[in-house]
């Protein structure tokens, strides 16, 4: 038999990979559910969905989540994995064969995804999106510090407004200004990392999935992949879940003792709030769980938050002309998805072995309990 190549189900825009995806599922007889989006439509005027594909038993007690493009732009990489799943008929024998409930879920930023951008249609970065907002969200102090500079008035970003970066990182260092920048903040809508006011469409979503999904569940894990941080191919395991001993400790035996967390300060991420992961809590709060979020690097960590201002600069000044706006989304994009061959076959190579690992948890689980 030959070796499965991952390379042709990655894809070069959100459309195109919806398609891939959609054709994969319905050629292993799967139904399709869509959650196509109310009001925003992609960069092409195409639909937008959150697109979801199970397989395996519907009363499973052991569910697997896998999902991709919590950080739109991000999806290039969670939906090619996804793809190549599907076809990989060896890797569906032993899905199937895990009689685990295996939840795929396409694109939970559809706008991001077609648009180029991290965040959705309303700027809200949906992994700072999952908090209470039964009453207003505290003031994250060290933002609004670094917002005046941050996002610069005008780009390409004056030699002065450079300077204020280069005298933050000097006093403060570098893993401050990544701290202040990504944590999550809920004050300024044409900021980075914005929490948003209210839950977004995608977050309701993403709970209705898992009530439709995880509600039965006696043991529920996730992997949720992200691009962006680290070595360029490497993909960190970043614990995905509260601070919880017994829940870290679950995530290590399945998936490795190199499993991080920006709990204790292990991983590469800042602590951040209003993870996606709460939703998990609340609503499967009968499921034992394991979960993280496998983190591919790409680019430099300067390259990167580079990209990140001149698009929220972009998103900002809506009138750019086209000689402006066409390099932006163009870095931003390869600050989050490397297209080329050997980056993709590394990348899929790493998920793989770590939804395998993720089964074998499961079944651990269930071994243990039956």
């Amino acid at each position: 038999m030959a070796e499965f190549d991952p390379i042709p189900h990655f894809a070069a825009t959100y459309a195109e990979a919806r398609a891939k995806f959609g054709d994969a599922a319905k050629a292993r007889g799967l139904a399709v559910t869509h959650h196509v989006h109310p009001t925003a439509k992609g960069a092409q005027g195409e639909e937008l969905a959150i697109d979801i594909a199970a397989i395996g038993p519907p009363d499973a007690r052991e569910v697997l989540l896998l999902i991709s493009a919590t950080h739109g732009v991000e999806g290039f990489c969670g939906s090619g994995c996804q793809t190549g799943f599907l076809r990989d008929d060896a890797f569906f024998a032993r899905m199937i064969a895990s009689e685990t409930r295996v939840v795929m879920l396409h694109a939970l930023n559809p706008y991001g995804f077609s648009h180029l951008r991290r965040t959705n249609e309303d700027n809200i970065d949906l992994n700072r999106n999952f908090r209470d907002f039964s009453a207003p969200p505290p003031p994250f102090k060290a933002y609004a510090e670094v917002h005046p500079f941050i996002v610069p008035p005008a780009w390409p970003p004056t030699p002065e407004n450079e300077a204020r970066i280069g005298a933050y990182i000097a006093a403060h260092g570098q893993p401050a200004l990544q701290a202040a920048v990504s944590g999550g903040q809920c004050e300024f809508p044409d900021g980075l990392f914005y929490g948003g006011v209210r839950p977004a469409w995608s977050n309701g979503i993403l709970r209705q999935v898992l009530r439709d999904h995880g509600r039965n569940a006696h043991t529920l894990a996730s992997i949720d992949f992200h691009t962006g941080l680290g070595p360029c191919g490497h993909g960190e395991k970043i614990f995905a879940g509260r601070s919880n001993a017994a829940e870290f400790a679950r995530a290590k035996a399945w998936w490795g003792d190199d499993v991080t967390s920006f709990h204790d300060g292990s991983s590469t991420s800042a602590p951040l709030t209003g993870v996606n992961y709460n939703a998990i809590y609340d609503e499967c709060p009968q499921a034992d769980y394991a979960g993280i979020a496998l983190e591919y690097g790409t680019q430099s960590f300067a390259a990167v938050l580079q990209a990140l201002r001149a698009d929220q600069w972009l998103a900002n000044h809506r009138d750019a002309s086209a000689a402006v706006a066409t390099p932006i989304k163009r870095a931003i994009r390869d600050a989050f998805y490397q297209d080329a061959d050997d980056w993709k076959a590394t990348v899929h190579a790493q998920a793989l072995a770590h939804t395998h690992a993720a089964l074998s948890g499961l079944k651990s689980t269930r071994e243990t309990t039956s």
